[in-house]
């Protein structure tokens, strides 16, 4: 991608790929490409010295010129609060998926209330995922609901997204739509 590209994004964009697949810099990617006022909602939280240091990583990595926005649950107020002129990178929605799974929320009423926050973001929202599909069954039934929950918020954040783009290997696979002209 050339620094003098400045391309559009749909209202919403869905970046996929498994653990070190390169999705979150892709997504960053399009977000700076944009041109438009940068937002970051995290939904890490810092469980352990381990995921601590992941996510002072990731700070590190991205750099400045982004407002971040940490918030381990409740995105749709902060969605809702997102200037038009914007463009929001969510990293990540399985975090966030993960963050409610162990909160034993109400699963189906919190992805509705998400899809529909993103739907109604003033801003373009480009949201990373895990596609944790291609791995061995999990041995216990917390993991196994984990796989299935994170498999069927993948399938409604892609039927709602205009683009969706799988990374692998740190490349853009486009599965659905296009990607930007100028991006590469």
């Amino acid at each position: 991608m050339s620094g003098s590209h400045i391309f559009a994004l749909p209202p919403l964009t869905l970046v996929l790929g498994g653990a070190r697949s390169g999705k979150s810099r892709l997504a960053e990617r399009l977000v700076i490409g944009s041109g438009r006022p940068m937002f970051y909602l995290a939904t890490a939280e810092p469980w352990d010295d381990e995921m601590r240091e992941r996510i002072a990583a990731h700070r590190h990595d991205r750099g400045s010129g982004w407002q971040t926005v940490e918030e381990p649950r409740h995105l749709c107020p902060v969605l809702s609060r997102m200037p038009p002129e914007a463009c929001v990178l969510l990293d990540c929605a399985t975090l966030w998926l993960t963050n409610h799974l162990l909160a034993e929320s109400d699963l189906d009423a919190e992805i509705a209330s998400l899809l529909h926050a993103l739907g109604a973001c003033a801003a373009p929202v480009v949201v990373v995922s895990n596609e944790v599909g291609w791995s061995i069954v999990p041995e216990n039934s917390l993991a196994r609901r984990f796989r299935d929950e994170q498999g069927r918020l993948n399938q409604r954040l892609a039927a709602q997204a205009e683009l969706v783009v799988a990374a692998m290997a740190g490349l853009p696979l486009p599965l659905k739509g296009r990607l930007p002209e100028g991006f590469a």
